[in-house]
């Protein structure tokens, strides 16, 4: 008796069914396909070459080390901006419209727009020296703490208004009612925030957390305008395996690296949510 209903549904989702598999099945396949065969059928050796080179792994430890620093610090900025906005101050609409305006940026120009500012003869050095502080090479690879600090920054301010948008979206389907209930029975504010507000948050905070982890494992223009390879990065390798080495198989191997830990990182936050107390109980 199902199948009448799942025959007549067929050609109701057979566009999309098409659709996905013209643009993620097929260039899938065609990738798996680049980065195990070589001239002679099936070979490893492209693996091979990509874990001999000392940048996969710098550019896999850089990436790691970026994921784990920058989104808590882009989920507690989002979640601290989020939280002023919904105490309405005023001209909360110019205050939204200013916090999202890196959305409008390419990483490649925001990329640019800090150079410009840690760059050896940038604004900073330019208020240092003006301070009577000497200039400081912040973008060295003799520095590699400062060099990591930058991309943070450049990232922070470039992407963390993608976790303040969804954040604020969440916010609109939940309902004051609870927020004020539990300040009646006495419920401070960071008691609201934590046992009332963010249970509710819950689906918004998971799509924004898969979302930003999967972007910053595919961070690359802002760390290349700031530090060209002296800051390698999984994504950033791809660029230069498929350029500048004129290897593209190599390159489809680490890109297919990247789309394995995007797929186990999304896995992981939609196992780990799903346990707990649903929103509200």
């Amino acid at each position: 008796m199902a199948a009448g209903p799942a025959r007549r549904a067929l050609p109701l989702i057979l566009p999309s069914l098409l659709f996905m598999t013209a643009l993620f099945l097929l260039p899938l396949i065609t990738g798996v396909a680049q980065a195990f065969r070589g001239p002679d059928g099936l070979t490893t050796g492209y693996l091979r070459r990509m874990v001999d080179d000392p940048y996969f792994w710098q550019a896999a430890r850089n990436t790691a080390l970026l994921i784990v620093v920058l989104i808590p610090l882009q989920f507690a900025l989002a979640l601290a901006m989020a939280l002023l906005l919904r105490e309405r101050p005023r001209l909360a609409g110019l205050h939204f419209y200013i916090w999202v305006i890196p959305l409008a940026i390419s990483d490649l120009a925001a990329g640019l727009v800090w150079l410009s500012i840690f760059t050896d003869r940038g604004y900073l050095n330019s208020v240092l020296d003006a301070a009577g502080i000497s200039p400081y090479a912040w973008l060295s690879f003799q520095h590699p703490a400062t060099m990591f600090l930058a991309v943070v920054i450049a990232e922070l301010w470039r992407a963390t208004s993608l976790v303040f948008v969804i954040v604020v979206a969440g916010m609109q389907g939940v309902p004051r009612d609870y927020d004020e209930a539990a300040a009646v029975f006495g419920a401070s504010y960071w008691q609201r925030v934590r046992h009332v507000l963010l249970p509710q948050l819950r689906p918004s905070l998971q799509v924004a957390l898969i979302l930003r982890t999967i972007l910053a494992l595919e961070a690359f223009a802002v760390a290349q305008a700031l530090t060209g390879r002296n800051f390698p990065l999984l994504v950033g390798e791809t660029y230069q395996w498929y350029t500048a080495l004129q290897n593209p198989n190599v390159a489809t191997a680490v890109a297919l690296v990247v789309l394995l830990l995007s797929v186990v990182a999304a896995v992981g936050y939609l196992r780990l949510m799903r346990h707990g107390p649903e929103p509200g109980r």
